[in-house]
């Protein structure tokens, strides 16, 4: 099948040529006739199928008729990272090159004033994260009524950062009348429930995720302990002809710390994880894609969308956790019929990951060595006991405002009383004690509170007045 025989325009045709793809890939191909219908689609697909096309493509020739107006566009996209919703909005240049369609990018990290200005000229197409585009709605910038197409693009992920409650608010806005496209890359009974809050009547696409990795990557896992991490890594760094790199880790944090460790051992390195701002990240990534620096340290939510072309090598410092990940991962290499590497660093607490991968993939990912493997493992403790002498460092040391028992040797304990020892009574005091002392208390939160004086804050500037006591009932 070709792109022609799914009902396009010229116009879109056209653009998509010059792309230089001819065939849809299968979710284009399932997806496409049925969103030029005008029908709601649940469609299963993972990053990488072709999935935004599927639905960029068509929304081009139905937005062809109509006119946008001022803060109402008539289209809206949601993606849960920046770098998916700048990767959409690219697709929209791309395609609709010949289309008089107009679009805003809403993401955190860019400026609020330019966002608002293309906003108040109307816009066909809005593609927005869901916090910055609440942003907009609360500040009266954007009125979402007149939105007639909404597409909810990676719901699992969506869901995995916590942003469904912001997603329900915004749907909550849209006029009950519309289309909705609504995308996955996993279907789980929590999804499909998701799905039937906000579809009416959907036609189900779905595309299998990928279960095998481009015969033309090279695979490898090296299984070292977890001191020898990063040692192994900038070995393997050093052994292998490396012209450019992702590298993945699992966690924010991580990212940082290996970063760190990569430019003090004289790498050229930058880093991409979800704490960055906007300016950065874009700034991280184009130097990257020039060439400017050659490794990238990431994590997966914020490698999500991101299209590099010609990468050599591809190396998980931490085995995923989702094994859908590895695929992805590594997919990022060898592209195109290139020739690509793509090398994990397993410790002995990441073995269920492992097999995990291995499952999905069909066959054992081949266990490799490097040269110098003494060097690694004495540097390895070398790491080792500097952490263990800085964690007795970070131990020994006080905190600020305590006293840790050990601070006490060599001068008079405290008199301080025990636990479970009585505190010794005081010999009353017949000036002082001969009345029960009245304790202060704080001031009432209502004027009106049972026993309390309506004026409150005066302390002991009060008229005489107001301490006439309140008359109380007498009791009977």
């Amino acid at each position: 099948m070709k792109f022609a025989d799914l009902g396009l325009s010229p116009e879109v045709l056209k653009a998509v040529g010059e792309t230089g793809y001819e065939t849809p890939t299968p979710i284009q191909e399932k997806a496409i006739p049925y969103v030029l219908m005008g029908r709601d689609v649940l469609g299963t697909a993972q990053t990488g199928t072709g999935k935004t096309a599927s639905f960029t493509l068509p929304m081009i020739d139905i937005l062809a008729s109509g006119q946008a107006k001022a803060r109402m566009p008539r289209s809206l996209i949601l993606e849960p990272t920046r770098e998916l919703a700048a990767q959409v909005a690219d697709n929209f240049e791309n395609y609709g090159k010949y289309s008089k369609l107009s679009m805003a990018l809403l993401i955190g990290g860019m400026s609020f004033s330019d966002q608002d200005a293309k906003l108040d000229k109307g816009v066909d197409v809005l593609i927005a994260t869901p916090g910055r585009l609440l942003d907009h709605v609360e500040r009266g910038k954007v009125l979402l009524n007149g939105v007639k197409t909404l597409v909810i693009d990676e719901a699992d992920r969506m869901m995995d950062m916590g942003f469904i409650p912001d997603v329900e608010r915004i749907v909550s806005l849209l006029p009950p009348l519309r289309q909705t496209l609504f995308f996955s890359a996993t279907m789980s009974k929590e999804m499909r429930k998701l799905a039937d809050m906000f579809l009416i009547n959907p036609k189900e696409v779905a595309v299998s995720p990928p279960t095998s990795t481009a015969a033309t990557v090279t695979q490898g896992v090296l299984k070292v302990l977890k001191t020898e991490k990063r040692p192994a890594l900038r070995k393997l760094l050093r052994n292998e002809d490396v012209r450019n790199a992702f590298i993945f880790c699992n966690r924010k944090k991580d990212v940082d710390i290996l970063l760190g460790s990569l430019v003090k051992h004289g790498f050229n390195a930058g880093a991409l994880h979800g704490d960055m701002s906007q300016s950065h990240r874009m700034e991280t990534l184009d130097r990257f894609k020039s060439g400017d620096i050659k490794l990238l340290v990431c994590s997966d939510v914020a490698a999500r969308g991101i299209d590099v072309s010609a990468v050599s090598h591809v190396f998980n410092f931490d085995v995923p956790t989702h094994a859908e990940d590895y695929i992805h991962r590594i997919g990022r290499t060898g592209r195109a019929g290139q020739e690509g590497h793509a090398y994990t660093i397993a410790t002995k607490g990441e073995e269920k990951y492992l097999e995990a991968v291995q499952k999905l993939v069909g066959r054992e990912i081949p266990a490799i060595t490097v040269d110098g493997m003494e060097e690694i493992a004495e540097e390895a403790t070398q790491i080792a006991e500097r952490e263990k002498k800085l964690g007795k460092d970070k131990k020994g040391a006080p905190r600020k405002g305590r006293r840790r028992d050990d601070d006490t040797k060599g001068r008079a304990p405290r008199k301080t009383a025990e636990v479970d020892e009585a505190p010794a009574k005081r010999e009353p005091d017949t000036k002082k004690d001969a009345k029960p002392r009245k304790t202060k208390s704080a001031p009432p939160r209502h004027a009106n509170d049972e026993g309390d004086s309506p004026v409150v804050g005066l302390g002991d500037n009060v008229p005489a007045f107001f301490k006439i006591p309140f008359r109380k009932t007498a009791q009977k």
